[in-house]
């Protein structure tokens, strides 16, 4: 036969579509092309390939070899389409027995020796290939992500020879069936460490409780860093599906998915020098970015105002809708990015001295030029805003850590069973409908916020989400409705309005 047909897949962004690598044979000088919108590193494949099978002693066909990867309009990028080619040109040159090779999806990346290497992107693939209804053979290190999708039959190897004396019957390919425990959720922190600061330690907990944006107005040295690693701490753990989306994004990313962090809510750092493309996502192949990499998990921005003010603005539509459709000349992708947003920042440039009152040596003007470096649609959408003051020094002596990450994580996880047991979501993805159902105020509390809308020149924005704040205040308390308290304590995490209405 000098036709094979053999199934893998792509990747587009978190689609795998099918593909076929077709391997054709003909009379005349030999040669080896593939077809197909084949990138760079496919091309490449041709002298793996060759060399591959070579030392694996296998016959390499002196043929005109044509190999198309269809369909021909996606682009193929990657080393993952050399074990189904070469298992393709063993078929068509009669090596290779081919009533087996409908049952199985093949990737992989072929080293010179006919070693298998693993390859980015294999979670996507291993459910579409479920979905095919195919088995998936790939490269030993890829099987315990290959096997997350239950009911997928995975078969590992190492190298060619492993996977063609599969498909022969000689040494059948053992299943994988070991199953990714989840790792064990440890910190080297705990919310204990942080002496003072109690609205701050307060605003991390209301946080946690309705997957609310923070942001930390603070001097240096005030513990605004030591907070936000500790929000992860109070999370609730994932549910299966949120950990599989988070997996699905870590799979297809440049460093791949790490299954010792499975199950463990991811937790991104970008330094200030990122790019807006770095936080979004983009690139020629459009790879997610940041901001996708930390769906379900948090999102850290440290030193805020140190960022470009275009670079932040790329934030807004995805804080909004919890998603980044990214369109370049020849490919769209849409990810996730359902991510909790902590930031913190500097009340002025001077900062040393500085206890956001009467020791700031800054003139009006230069603060509100500092803080103009953030726009106002940006803050608009972040739902608390603190000052983190200075702590005396003697009393960092004196203090005693508060409350543990665990004792806090008790009430946030009771906080938002109420949310899903009321509405179905938390309270920060509810829309304008269901705050007009679950966030109802009583004559006198609506008065109180209109007189602080007008006071404080809020947009419809802001007053939308501090009624999603109020709203998850009354849930730690356990209240079925929002009262006085709520509001004004919602109303009380609005730091920069307050400074810009001075």
């Amino acid at each position: 036969m000098s036709l094979a047909i053999v199934f893998s897949r792509t990747n587009s962004g978190l689609d795998a579509p099918l593909v076929s690598v077709e391997v054709h044979l003909a009379n005349g000088l030999p040669s080896f092309s593939i077809v197909g919108l084949p990138e760079t590193a496919v091309k490449e494949s041709r002298d793996r390939v060759r060399a591959a099978l070579t030392n694996s002693g296998f016959s390499f066909p002196v043929r005109r070899i044509t190999v198309n990867l269809a369909p021909a309009d996606i682009p193929k990028d990657g080393g993952r389409f050399d074990l189904p080619i070469a298992i393709g040109m063993l078929a068509a040159s009669n090596q290779l027995p081919t009533e087996r090779l409908q049952e199985y999806e093949f990737i992989g990346e072929l080293s010179l020796g006919g070693q298998l290497r693993p390859v980015r992107g294999v979670l996507p693939t291993a459910f579409a290939a479920l979905q095919a209804g195919r088995a998936l053979i790939v490269p030993q290190e890829n099987a315990a992500e290959a096997s997350l999708i239950q009911g997928l039959k995975v078969y590992p190897a190492s190298t060619i020879s492993e996977v063609v004396d599969h498909l022969h019957g000689d040494e059948p390919l053992v299943r994988w069936e070991q199953e990714i425990e989840t790792a064990e959720t440890t910190y080297p922190f705990d919310l204990s460490d942080v002496k003072g600061q109690f609205m701050a330690r307060r605003a991390l907990e209301i946080a946690a409780a309705g997957g609310h944006n923070l942001l930390m107005v603070g001097p240096p040295g005030t513990g605004k860093t030591m907070l936000a690693n500790r929000l992860a701490t109070i999370l609730p753990p994932l549910s299966e599906e949120e950990a599989l989306e988070s997996a699905a994004i870590a799979s297809i990313s440049h460093h791949g998915f790490d299954a010792s962090r499975w199950g463990q809510r991811p937790v991104r750092e970008p330094h200030h020098t990122s790019s807006g493309v770095a936080l979004v996502g983009g690139g020629s192949q459009v790879r997610p970015g940041e901001i996708s990499l930390a769906h379900h998990g948090v999102l850290f921005l440290d030193e805020l105002t140190e960022f470009d003010r275009s670079v932040l603005d790329v934030l807004r539509e995805p804080l909004e809708t919890g998603r980044i459709t990214l369109s370049r000349a020849a490919r769209q992708a849409t990810y996730p990015a359902n991510f909790q947003l902590v930031a913190a920042m500097n009340p002025c440039p001077q900062g040393r001295a500085c206890d956001l009152r009467d020791n700031c040596e800054c003139t009006p003007e230069r603060q509100r030029k500092h803080r103009s470096r953030i726009s106002a649609p940006f803050l608009d959408r972040i739902d608390l805003q603190i000052e983190v003051p200075r702590v005396r020094h003697e009393d960092l002596q004196s203090l005693k850590g508060g409350e543990s990450s665990a004792e806090v994580r008790q009430r946030v996880e009771a906080a938002r069973y109420r949310q899903q047991q009321r509405q179905g979501k938390i309270n920060n993805a509810l829309n304008g409908r269901d705050i007009d159902k679950h966030c109802l105020l009583t004559d006198k509390d609506q008065a109180l916020l209109n007189n602080a809308m007008e006071r404080f020149k809020l947009s419809a924005r802001a007053y939308h989400r501090i009624l999603k704040v109020a709203r998850t205040i009354a849930d730690l308390a356990e209240s079925g409705e929002i009262r006085t308290a709520h509001l004004t304590e919602a109303l009380s995490y609005r730091a920069l309005d307050r400074l810009a209405a001075i």
